[in-house]
């Protein structure tokens, strides 16, 4: 075999002039441009051209619709093969050219070629040269040896390529196992370049967020000039504001009407103006928790039994919760967030997701309880309610008496009974029925045109923004129906007035109140509690947001929103609001409804994923309309809750694609060949991918049980810190390279590796710098390597 790396080796083409009865070409990215190296993915961005003479080459003529489909800056890899006559043995050369040069009419379309691979041999009949150019293809196709084929300086380089890409394929149709590779730990330390390091200077950490961020702030406002963000902006804000307004239903219960929807809806407007405008990651988005719910109403019930002021000791709390903060960015404690790795994240936004799809069923089924459907086919009930109490009763209490209007509580109160009219229910056969069609109706247009920007129809600038605005016209088009049917389902219910719900109250909290001096110290132990649910809360969503595969550019912020974060709690401890922290399912429903896709693409291929819109003018948006909704009540009033538990429905399904996690139950159900071709398939034994998966299964469980009570759901936070143990103890079961692949690896605080530099490693430990190769699937293609004289 002759393997050459320069242009002078082109007088091989002369060969050409000969029988080549099969040619083959690709396009691939150049390496170090700033478009996605590694095009050659797949066989549909392949043409295969056949030619019987020399004739047919010359008489190719260049496909520009095909190449409008190319993005710019890519090369071709030609693939030539063939049979003559006048050859004994078989002679095979690769070739790289120093630049890439448009060889006339030899590619399909006008794409200089930067690598040639010619085999030419006998005409023995037996040999299978086609098969050996489709191998070839496959392996110019994958990514690893893309960059080695760019990169090598000799033989050996290219062989050892070769070798990496043959370990890595595995034959999982066949139930083989991938080939064991070596167990050592790749490099840790990844803190620097993700701003969790740690400085040994008070507010190191802040400094440096500050610094990272100043650059792009300006930016963050120029580049939410899209129509992309006008949709995130519209489909968040309805998004946030239901479950604000239900927040705050269930808090006006929990704390007597000292906070209710109004203090919600004022702290969101607060909450996400002042982190939009200063956070480090202005995608993360603000809302309420359960546990923190869990923990206003054991403090209230606190305040009722010492008969304190709730208020004004739950401003302490606040106050001593920003300053633990406070003290928590001084000390650089955000870099602890290196541990909380994707085993631990993604069971948190796995149940997440899974509650806000329950809550958006629950709640629809609720509506069936309110307005039951009668199956009986009767529509003579018996509605008269009345009390049966003593005649002496009925004489003190004259009201009583009166049928049309029964106090059922003062009734039951003096041992009276209720008949049975006043037990039976309105019903309604068409409003559940109705609210059903409204919150399938939703999700599923949700769904669909979400994905139209793949559809047949339409330029792709129509199809791009009938995608982006999905959920916004599945809501517009769910109300219309209902106000045209006209049935009265559940429509949103939001404050009329601008005051705070408790007349005797203003928005700004006394800070004692006749409490005694000592509550300021008794505050001290539930803000311990209460630092660690905001504190874990904010990180893990924080740590979901900042992943890699979004491949955001301009850096995270996990100290500067910390910061930001103790600033916002003691403003509203301050003015009696909700605390807000970080929301797991809206910040990923944030993100995802950003994202940026390649807009040319091979046919058949699909677009490129080039990241995400970074910009803090949604945010801002998004929480500038919740503070005017209170001014927006005739127009909200019309939208029913049913449309809104669809959305519910829609963001928690959306949320769980893209997770590992959910990828690895589904396989657990899927026949081997049936499978997607994941890269963790590929490189860890699907019995172990089997057990990790089921471990994970068993911790989300736990944590679904310790959340659902609420005498234990105070300690959830605590339980994703047994997560973070858990997940260590798993490196006794699995090895090195295992967790490699189906987690991130453990930081080591008193270790810090350097990143290996790009030319390091490319011979026999190629591949290792580089993650997440796409190789092709079906081992049959390096099997026809095998047997081609066969």
């Amino acid at each position: 075999m002759c393997i050459c790396f320069s242009a002078s080796l082109c007088v091989a083409c002369a060969f050409l002039t000969g029988a080549i009865p099969f040619h083959l070409n690709l396009t691939c990215s150049p390496l170090g441009s700033e478009k996605p190296r590694g095009l050659m993915k797949s066989a549909s961005n392949v043409s295969i051209n056949r030619n019987t003479s020399a004739t047919d080459l010359n008489d190719i003529h260049h496909n520009i619709s095909f190449m409008r489909k190319i993005p710019s800056g890519a090369e071709a890899s030609n693939i030539l093969v063939g049979e003559v006559d006048f050859l004994d043995k078989t002679l095979s050369a690769f070739i790289r050219l120093n630049s890439a040069a448009i060889l006339g009419d030899l590619t399909e379309v006008p794409v200089p070629t930067r690598f040639l691979f010619l085999l030419l041999g006998p005409s023995t009949g037996t040999a299978g040269y086609h098969e050996i150019g489709r191998a070839m293809a496959t392996l110019m196709s994958d990514e690893v040896f893309h960059e080695v084929a760019y990169r090598a300086r000799n033989r050996s380089h290219l062989l050892a390529g070769v070798d990496e890409f043959l370990d890595a394929v595995t034959d999982r149709t066949a139930g083989c196992d991938p080939l064991a590779g070596p167990q050592e730990a790749p490099p840790t330390g990844e803190a620097d370049g993700s701003g969790l390091a740690r400085t040994g200077v008070l507010f190191g950490g802040l400094k440096n967020d500050i610094k990272r961020k100043a650059p792009w702030y300006w930016s963050d406002f120029k580049d939410a000039l899209a129509m992309q963000c006008i949709a995130s902006w519209i489909f968040l804000y309805f998004a946030c504001l239901s479950p604000i307004i239900t927040f705050g239903g269930l808090l006006s219960e929990a704390t007597g009407k000292n906070m209710a929807a109004m203090e919600s809806l004022v702290s969101g407007f607060v909450c996400g103006m002042g982190y939009g405008f200063f956070s480090g990651q202005p995608l993360t988005i603000l809302g309420s928790t359960g546990p923190v719910l869990v923990f206003e109403t054991i403090v209230f019930d606190f305040c009722g039994t010492m008969g304190w002021d709730y208020m004004s000791f739950r401003f302490w709390i606040g106050t001593w919760i920003a300053i633990i903060l406070m003290i928590l960015v001084a000390i650089d404690a955000s870099a602890l967030v290196c541990y909380i790795t994707r085993f631990t994240e993604e069971n948190f936004a796995t149940l997440i997701a899974f509650i806000f799809i329950y809550k958006a069923v629950e709640n629809v089924l609720a509506i069936g309880k309110k307005y039951p459907i009668n199956t009986s086919g009767s529509t003579d009930f018996n509605f008269n309610c009345s009390c049966w109490v003593n005649d002496s009763v009925t004489s003190q209490y004259p009201e009583i008496a009166n049928s049309t209007a029964v106090n059922q509580t003062l009734c039951l109160q003096l041992d009276g009974v209720l008949s049975p009219g006043c037990f039976t229910p309105q019903y309604a056969p068409d409003v559940f029925l109705m609210s059903i069609l409204l919150f399938l109706g939703t999700f599923l247009i949700s769904v669909h045109l979400k994905d139209f920007k793949n559809a047949l129809f339409f330029p792709s600038k129509v199809r791009q923004f009938i995608s982006d605005f999905a959920v916004i016209i599945a809501i517009m088009a769910m109300t219309l129906l209902d106000f045209k049917v006209g049935i009265p389902t559940p429509k949103l219910e939001v404050p009329h007035e601008f005051k705070p719900t408790l007349p005797d109250r203003g928005w700004v909290i006394h800070p004692f109140n006749h409490n005694p001096f000592y509550s300021v110290f008794l505050a001290i132990p539930p803000a311990l509690l209460g630092t660690i649910l905001i504190f874990m809360d904010q990180q893990i969503t924080s740590v979901i947001i900042n992943r890699k595969e979004y491949k955001l550019k301009k850096g995270c912020g996990y100290h500067l929103d910390l910061f930001v974060l103790s600033i916002l709690i003691e403003i509203c401890s301050l003015m009696g609001l909700p605390w807000f922290v970080a929301a797991t399912v809206l910040s990923i429903n944030h993100v995802n409804s950003l994202k940026l896709e390649s807009e040319c693409a091979a046919p058949g291929d699909k677009p490129q994923f080039l990241g995400v819109r970074e910009q803090r003018v949604t945010h801002i948006l998004i929480f500038l309309s919740i503070g005017l909704s209170v001014f927006l009540t005739p127009m909200l009033g019309h939208i029913p809750m049913p449309v809104l538990f669809g959305v519910f429905l829609y963001m928690g399904v959306a949320s769980l694609k893209g997770l590992q996690f959910f990828d690895r139950i589904l396989i657990m159900f899927m026949p081997n060949k049936y499978q997607p071709d994941y890269m963790f398939l590929r490189q860890v034994p699907l019995k172990k991918v089997h057990i990790f998966t089921i471990i994970q299964i068993t911790c989300l469980a736990c944590l679904w049980m310790i959340k659902s009570f609420s005498q234990t759901s105070i300690l959830f936070p605590l339980m994703l810190v047994v997560m973070i143990g858990i997940r260590k103890s798993l490196e006794c079961i699995f090895t090195q390279r295992e967790m490699k692949i189906l987690d991130d690896v453990m930081p080591e605080m008193t270790k810090r590796h350097q990143l290996e530099n790009a030319e390091v490693g490319i011979g026999a430990k190629v591949g290792r710098f580089i993650l997440g190769p796409k190789l092709e699937r079906e081992k049959e293609y390096i099997k026809c390597v095998q047997v081609a004289k066969e």
